[in-house]
């Protein structure tokens, strides 16, 4: 037994429904480790849990959500290593399988035994206690910012974006967007030395904060139609119902474009005859392989990557509907907002 405290969790039961639930500390089964929460993101997927508007098969209620997190390992069951105790740590959210296709190709957000992510068909950090398979486990320095790490998730996303993109020093590249993603891609492009990174937001704050990131210059969409065309990489991070195709007209001939904002049904169509004449090399990304997660905590380790000044706002558990209300609100001023256990 690991002999914890008991702890709380915010338990959604169904769309629009919640309550902070007391809960005792569970045991770690064989090959899974007991995390101690130190912090746990609320992104936009968080909202269309609680409001009932993720797709069916993308989430199973009763839920504990909470898919961007980092912690420090409590407790390890039988089969992991002890040598984890104590250490800090991110995990991949993907529940994959390691033995389809797609995962021995390296795929494994694209795993097809089944969906089955923590914070959504799995319980999730909302809480003081996480269960995970220790191999999914990312270990972080010693010395680790555990409010910064609990971005690595969205880092990890931005990392197999640059892994699909292959920037290249010298290249003109934009980011479409800029939310967390789009701030985290910025940061990350910013280090391959572009001739040209270009922010495209219609929040004139919000893309004028990426300045601050590495960005050269912030466009709204009516600056951005007029540069149609210029990009030899775009880095699409909105997932807005126009941003898809609207992308696709920022890239050059011969350009590349890498989709990774979740779009709904009724988006706005990619243009296939502007596709093929354009010779346009078109990626979508979803979700994050492991080595995309690799990729993102060297980054992170290394100094590369720094999400903490995205963060802007911090709440107890018990400030939960507080929290999730600022997401998605419209206000530029908004960055990550983070609950801390």
């Amino acid at each position: 037994m690991n002999g914890g405290a008991p702890g709380r969790a915010v338990l959604v039961e169904r769309p629009g429904v919640h309550r902070l639930v007391e809960c005792p500390c569970p045991e770690p089964g064989r090959g899974e480790v007991l995390v101690r929460v130190a912090a746990a993101g609320i992104c936009l997927s968080d909202r269309e849990v609680y409001e009932g508007r993720r797709a069916p098969g993308y989430v199973r209620y009763p839920v504990v959500p909470g898919h961007e997190w980092s912690g420090t390992v409590e407790a390890v069951g039988p089969g992991v290593d002890p040598a984890l105790l104590g250490r800090p740590c991110v995990a991949e959210g993907f529940r994959r399988c390691g033995t389809c296709e797609r995962c021995r190709c390296g795929e494994t957000s694209l795993c097809t035994a089944g969906y089955a992510e923590t914070g959504f068909t799995e319980p999730g950090a909302f809480a003081d206690w996480l269960l995970v398979p220790a191999r999914l486990l990312h270990l972080l320095p010693e010395d680790a910012d555990l409010r910064a790490a609990a971005l690595l998730e969205p880092a990890a996303v931005v990392a197999a974006a640059v892994r699909a993109g292959r920037p290249r020093p010298g290249e003109r590249i934009a980011v479409v967007g800029a939310g967390t993603l789009g701030l985290l891609a910025v940061q990350w492009l910013a280090a391959h030395s572009p001739a040209d990174l270009a922010v495209v937001d219609p929040r004139a704050a919000r893309a004028d904060r990426a300045r601050g990131f590495g960005a050269t210059r912030a466009l709204d969409p009516a600056a951005a139609s007029a540069a149609q065309g210029e990009f030899d990489l775009v880095v699409e991070t909105a997932g807005a119902p126009p941003t898809a195709a609207s992308s696709c007209l920022l890239a050059r001939r011969g350009g590349r474009v890498v989709l990774t904002g979740m779009f709904a049904e009724g988006a706005t169509g990619i243009d296939p005859v502007h596709l093929s004449v354009s010779q346009l090399e078109l990626r979508s990304v979803f979700g994050a392989s492991s080595a995309a997660w690799a990729d993102a905590v060297r980054a992170f380790a290394s100094g590369l990557l720094d999400p903490a000044p995205l963060i802007t706002h911090e709440f107890p558990l018990d400030g939960f509907a507080e929290a999730l209300a600022l997401v998605g609100g419209g206000d530029p001023e908004v960055g990550k907002v983070l609950l801390r256990p």
